[in-house]
C-alpha cells in the first residue's frame, strides 16, 4: 500500500471539504442521519436488553413459571384466543401440588388486577393490584423501607393486609413510614398497611409506580384480580437442573389433569429466558427496520460522494495531466481518488456515530431509559464506511484514471 499517496488522498479530500462547506455539507448529510439513527438505536436496545438479561438474572435464572399459556409466545389471533378459551385455568390445588414435588423448594401464587385505592377523602386511581403468596420478595427484587410482609397466616385466613410500593405510599402519606398501620380503601373494602417496599429500579418498575401486594387469597375473595389467569411461581430446589424441576411439574400437571400420552399440554411452564427471547424477536425486527433505513441515508449520502467526486475529477483534470505525464500510474490515481472517497464517507459516519451515540446517552440521563453503546457496532461502522466510501468512489477513481494525459494537459 502506498501510504504517501494514501496521506495525500486525505488532505486533499479535507481540503475539498474545506473549500466548499455547504457542498460538503449536503454531500454527508445522508451519511450522518442514516449512522446516526442506527447507533442511537442499537445504543438504546442493547442498554434496554442488557437490564432485562440483569433483572432475569437477578430473579434467579434458574426459576420459572407456569400458566394458562406462554406469555412468551402472545400472538393476536382469533386462534390463540380459542385456544387460550378452551383451557382450564391453574388452580390454587394444582399449586400445592406442585409445592409438594421433592424437586420443588417454593411455589407462588401470582393474580393481578386494577383497581383505586381510598384514603381519607382522596381517591388514587390506576393502582395495580399484586396478589401473590408470602415469598414474593423472592421475585420483586427490592427491599423493605418500612413495616414488613404479611405472613403465611395471612394467606390462610384471606387477611385484608397490604404491602405499597414507596410510589405509592409517598403519593397518599407523603412520608411512607407514616403510612404503616394506617387503614386504606381497595375496591371499597378496608386493608391495613403493613409495610412499604421499595422496587429495585428498572425500566419497567419506572412504568408501573403504583403497586399494592397483598395475600393472593385476599385478591381472588376481595378484589377484581384475574383469576383466570392465575400463575405459579416455581423456584426449584438448589441440587436439581431447572430442566429436571420443569420435567417432574409438567408430569405431574399433565397425570393431574387426565392427559393421555400424545395429547398436548394445556397449560405452560415457562423459563425466565422466554421474556429476554420475546425481547429480542421484537427488537430484531425493529432494528432491522432501521437498519433498512439507515441504508436509504447511506445510499442518499453514497449519490452525494459520486456527485462531489465527479466533481473533484473535473475540477483536477489538468492536475491529473500533469502527474500522469510525470509518470503516476493509473493505480496511483485510482488509489488517490479511492481514498478520498473513503475519507469522505468515514467522516459523515464518525459525525453519524458521535451524534447518535450522544443522543443515546443524553437520553439514558433524562429518562429511565438505559443506553450502552457496543464498541463491535462502532468498528463495524467504520468498516462500513471505508467499503462504502470504494463503492461510490470507484467510478469517478476509475474515469479519473483513465483520462489520457494529452487531452487532460489540454483541458480548460
Amino acid at each position: 500500500m502506498n501510504w504517501v499517496a494514501a496521506r495525500e488522498g486525505v488532505t486533499i479530500a479535507l481540503d475539498a471539504l474545506r473549500s466548499n462547506k455547504a457542498r460538503a455539507a449536503l454531500t454527508i448529510l445522508g451519511i450522518v442521519i442514516g449512522v446516526a439513527t442506527v447507533m442511537a438505536m442499537a445504543a438504546v436496545i442493547t442498554g434496554i436488553r442488557s437490564s432485562v438479561m440483569q433483572d432475569v438474572a437477578s430473579a434467579g435464572p434458574r426459576n420459572f413459571m407456569v400458566g394458562r399459556f406462554d406469555q412468551s409466545q402472545i400472538r393476536l389471533d382469533e386462534d390463540f384466543g380459542a385456544m387460550i378459551r378452551r383451557r382450564p385455568r391453574i388452580t390454587l390445588e394444582e399449586a400445592a401440588l406442585v409445592s409438594s414435588l421433592p424437586s420443588v423448594q417454593s411455589v407462588t401464587p401470582a393474580v393481578e388486577g386494577g383497581s383505586e385505592l381510598k384514603y381519607g377523602a382522596h381517591t388514587f386511581s390506576g393502582i395495580q393490584v399484586v396478589g401473590r403468596g408470602s415469598q414474593w420478595p423472592e421475585y420483586a427484587q427490592g427491599d423493605f423501607i418500612a413495616g414488613r410482609n404479611y405472613l403465611p397466616s395471612d394467606e390462610l385466613r384471606s387477611a385484608p393486609v397490604v404491602v405499597l410500593s414507596h410510589d405509592l405510599a409517598e403519593s397518599v402519606f407523603h412520608d411512607p413510614e407514616a403510612a404503616i398501620g394506617r387503614t386504606v380503601r381497595l375496591g371499597g373494602h378496608p386493608f391495613t398497611v403493613m409495610g412499604v417496599y421499595r422496587l429495585k429500579p428498572n425500566l419497567f418498575s419506572a412504568l408501573v409506580r403504583s403497586l399494592a401486594f397483598t395475600p393472593h387469597t385476599t385478591a381472588i375473595k376481595l378484589l377484581r384480580v384475574q383469576e383466570d389467569f392465575l400463575q405459579l411461581l416455581v423456584v426449584p430446589m438448589d441440587n436439581v437442573s431447572q430442566e429436571q424441576v420443569m420435567d417432574d411439574v409438567t408430569a405431574a400437571l399433565r397425570i393431574a389433569r387426565g392427559l393421555r400420552p400424545g395429547e398436548e399440554n394445556n397449560f405452560a411452564v415457562v423459563r425466565s429466558e422466554a421474556f429476554a427471547e420475546l425481547f429480542d424477536r421484537l427488537t430484531g425486527v425493529f432494528f432491522l427496520v432501521m437498519l433498512v433505513l439507515s441504508s436509504i441515508g447511506l445510499m442518499v449520502g453514497g449519490v452525494g460522494v459520486v456527485a462531489i467526486m465527479m466533481i473533484s475529477v473535473t475540477e483536477r483534470t489538468r492536475e491529473i495531466g500533469v502527474r500522469k505525464a510525470l509518470g503516476a500510474t493509473r493505480r496511483e490515481i485510482l488509489w488517490q481518488f479511492l481514498v478520498e472517497s473513503m475519507t469522505v464517507t468515514v467522516i459523515g459516519g464518525v459525525i453519524g456515530l458521535l451524534l447518535g451515540g450522544g443522543g443515546a446517552l443524553l437520553l439514558s440521563l433524562v429518562s429511565p431509559i438505559p443506553a450502552s453503546i457496543p464498541l463491535w457496532a462502532v468498528f463495524a461502522a467504520l468498516v462500513v464506511f471505508a467499503i462504502s466510501g470504494i463503492g461510490f468512489g470507484l467510478y469517478p477513481a476509475n474515469k479519473a484514471a483513465r483520462l489520457d494525459p494529452v487531452e487532460a494537459l489540454r483541458y480548460e
